[in-house]
């Protein structure tokens, strides 16, 4: 009982590195919506991983690098991934150059840096009520929600039919990752309404989004929560 008691929380990580290993081979052979259904299940383990863990009082350090591996294939390394397949069918052209290599490289930047602001956010105490950049998960739903909105419906085609835009993609996102600049967290630390108007304008667009644009709405919702962190940085903290 207390062997399953102290390794929930653990098992539900690791089921999170499962479904992130299963979507990224399927993205790989060019099947996005197993790669989606995968996601949306390392991101229901990866919510309830540490919602077990404080409820239990199991919060251990192996969890804590277990916690931290598995988020690097489930949001590192499908982002990354994501920016190679779009970056693929230009070869290693680009503004009508030849480089030495295939462009697609590039595209594993996302996992690198990925990997570099999780190593940060383990060593930052800050990050209680808000995240320094923008989270792993988050970005994943940005590029990976890009990529199969274009893919379903072929909205978002001046982004990936110009890799010169993809390129931009990669390195904005990049930097964001490991950006000063404060993002939102779901996380309450006042009851007080006017403490969390920022959340509220956050969750009511963002339904709002969903509603009216679908599919094609899941990458813009994540815009519209960066431009929401960016006009309420003094309230977050």
């Amino acid at each position: 009982m207390n062997f399953m008691k102290n390794n929930l929380a653990n098992l539900l990580t690791l089921a999170n590195l499962f479904a992130g290993c299963v979507g990224a081979i399927h993205l790989i052979l060019g099947d996005y919506q197993t790669t989606a259904i995968c996601l949306i299940l390392s991101s229901l383990f990866d919510f309830f991983d540490g919602f077990v863990a404080r409820a239990l009082k199991s919060n251990s350090n192996l969890g804590l690098q277990l916690d931290s591996l598995a988020d690097m294939v489930s949001f590192g390394l499908i982002p990354g991934l994501t920016m190679y397949k779009a970056l693929e069918p230009f070869g290693n052209e680009i503004l009508e150059m030849h480089l030495p290599f295939a462009i697609s490289y590039l595209g594993i930047f996302v996992t690198v840096f990925s990997c570099l602001r999780l190593a940060i956010f383990n060593l930052d105490e800050e990050q209680r009520y808000y995240f320094k950049g923008l989270n792993t998960p988050t970005n994943t739903v940005l590029l990976f929600g890009l990529y199969y909105a274009f893919k379903e419906t072929g909205t978002f085609a001046f982004l990936f039919e110009n890799s010169l835009f993809l390129i931009l993609l990669t390195t904005i996102t990049s930097w964001l990752l490991i950006s000063p600049i404060k993002m939102m967290a779901m996380k309450f630390k006042s009851k007080k309404l006017q403490d969390n108007y920022p959340k509220i304008i956050l969750l009511g667009g963002g339904i709002a989004i969903l509603i009216l644009f679908k599919i094609v709405g899941i990458p813009m919702l994540v815009i519209y929560y960066i431009i929401v962190s960016l006009v309420f940085q003094k309230q977050l903290g």
